[in-house]
């Protein structure tokens, strides 16, 4: 792997962290809200914003997956063919 996807691994899983930790946080936000607004909590806003965090989560994946399959061909390996030992 050269150093340039090495490096684009990297901030793809910094991003990935930094949306997880978005997540807990607004997580807490909305109980803390919820809690001092009762009826008047904008429940909708946050539903919509958890939405956006999980299509963000999803370009995160998209994008991990093609540098993936980028390094793997460029190796010359069929990415479908590859099997983890994880799986």
């Amino acid at each position: 792997m050269s150093s340039a996807e090495g490096e684009a691994r990297k901030a793809l899983n910094r991003l990935r962290r930094a949306i997880e930790k978005a997540e807990h946080e607004l997580e807490a936000v909305e109980g803390a809200l919820r809690n001092a607004e009762g009826k008047d909590f904008p429940a909708d806003d946050f539903t919509a914003m958890q939405t956006k965090l999980s299509e963000v989560q999803a370009f995160i994946e998209e994008q991990a997956e093609r540098l993936e399959e980028k390094v793997l061909l460029s190796g010359g390996l069929e990415p479908g063919r590859i099997r983890r030992s994880s799986e």
